[in-house]
């Protein structure tokens, strides 16, 4: 691992606990997420690949309830430790792993969709590519994946100062994000986005996304 990976996985480490007080109930106060996972859900069933999907990056495990409850079969990977012992305690009956982005621990093509949900913001630039091509290693052609993303500028910030750690982030545009999926082998099927609320820097951003043939 490389020392920029390494910060991240110890920083959360450390901020697992605080994401588990912090993110609990955000899901249901957020109608546009909700909205974006459930068109995610419903085209993914559709596509009829079985319905194993991942959340790549899952943190404390908080999205794998609400993606069970509309039908499909998640599991969570996320690059700390300490993140996924959090979501074993508070979401148990779900097969979690350890595991980087760039190196997930599924066959080709094995997955009927993919989330990545703010997990992607942490990729810097030279590990985009193959970053990206992982994720569509991963998804069986004509399966879907979705992202939410912080919609800025893409320029370098150091995150978690507030909280006591420290780790690099990046606001990726929804355009640089939706080029390197189509790069990667997948096909925009529907992009959106809702302005910055009280709190937060930048627009969000979503994107769902269908693995070519």
């Amino acid at each position: 691992m490389d020392a920029g990976t390494d910060e991240l996985r110890d920083a959360h480490n450390v901020l697992a606990e605080f994401y588990a007080e912090h993110l609990s109930g955000v899901l249901e106060k957020s109608p546009v997420e909700r909205a974006v996972l459930d068109l995610f859900c419903e085209l993914t069933l559709a596509a009829d690949l079985g319905g194993e999907v991942a959340d790549v990056g899952c943190g404390t495990g908080r999205l794998l309830p609400y993606l069970a409850g509309r039908g499909v079969r998640p599991r969570g990977v996320d690059l700390a430790p300490g993140m996924v012992e959090v979501a074993r305690r508070d979401h148990p009956g779900f097969p979690y792993e350890v595991a980087d982005l760039r190196a997930l621990p599924f066959a080709d093509a094995s997955l009927a969709g993919v989330v990545c949900w703010y997990s992607l913001i942490f990729l810097p630039p030279e590990a985009r590519p193959v970053a990206f091509a992982e994720l569509a290693r991963v998804v069986r052609p004509g399966g879907y994946l979705a992202t939410a993303f912080k919609d800025g500028d893409g320029e370098h910030r150091r995150g978690g100062r507030t909280v006591g750690v420290e780790f690099d982030a990046y606001w990726i545009g929804s355009r640089e994000v939706a080029g390197h999926l189509v790069a990667a082998g997948f096909t925009v099927v529907f992009q959106g986005g809702r302005p910055r609320e009280e709190g937060e820097s930048t627009p969000q951003g979503y994107l769902i996304v269908r693995r070519d043939a």
